[in-house]
């Protein structure tokens, strides 16, 4: 075994590339990193049913993280861990999204996707895992941003420069890795994370070895211990074969 255990991997503008595919090398070096016994893990802000078949197509029945820490699973489909949005909260992110129309929201319950095509008659009657916003509109965003960033008990990321996510206070990426660490007997220092967003920013920053994307915000590379290549560019196989199997 190397220097790293544990290989934690979002998902899209990471291991996807721009047509939501995991490109032939990734896919390869994905199995060699497994096959030499480190642990693949998603880690990603999409809900586990979207995230699921991406870990299916990699074989992989390790540990999952799923809707940015907000779901811990010590392998699909058996959950470890779940951090809930207090629906109070959810009705408010609601209301202030419907302040602006041409912005998109969505929601992660446990049972459904919402968004602002289809959205729920009593918000206390589900149990919410995750709210977003998006829109192109710079000034939106930023307003939106400012007036929620002094709300408590949220905690505050992005998975694009064109939206916002919401999850519970304390529920990141790096909180889940350092969970699945203990799960499987490592330390942090031996987990290696690679991301693109300000949603992998806090686990880049945490683990041993942090990864930004060639395509990753520029916040994301200022913090990273080393770039790699792009989403396009088969960057996660570049980081198994430059530093996860040569540690």
């Amino acid at each position: 075994m190397g220097k790293y255990r544990l290989l934690a991997l979002d998902l899209d503008g990471t291991l996807l590339n721009d047509r939501q595919e995991i490109s032939p090398a990734n896919l390869e070096w994905v199995r060699r990193a497994s096959e030499a016994g480190v642990t693949v893990c998603v880690s990603t802000g999409r809900g586990f049913p979207s995230a699921l078949p991406i870990a299916e197509q990699m074989a992989l029945s390790t540990p999952m993280i799923t809707v940015n820490g907000g779901e811990i699973w010590r392998k699909p489909h058996e959950l470890h861990r779940r951090t809930l949005l207090e629906a109070e909260k959810v009705m408010k992110l609601h209301m202030l999204a419907e302040r602006y129309p041409e912005m998109w929201f969505w929601a992660y319950s446990t049972q459904d996707i919402y968004n602002k095509e289809k959205w729920v008659g009593d918000t206390y009657a589900h149990d919410w895992l995750k709210f977003g916003y998006y829109t192109e509109d710079r000034e939106a965003l930023a307003e939106v941003l400012s007036e929620i960033s002094v709300w408590e008990g949220l905690e505050l990321s992005n998975s694009s420069p064109f939206n916002i996510e919401i999850n519970p206070i304390g529920v990141s990426k790096a909180t889940a890795i350092a969970e699945v660490c203990k799960m499987i007997g490592c330390d942090l220092s031996e987990a290696v994370a690679v991301g693109d967003s300000l949603n992998d920013l806090a686990a880049i920053k945490a683990v041993g070895l942090g990864v930004a994307m060639g395509n990753a915000q520029e916040a994301v590379k200022a913090q990273a211990d080393a770039i790699t290549a792009s989403n396009q560019e088969d960057g996660v196989a570049l980081v198994i074969q430059n530093y996860v199997l040569k540690a």
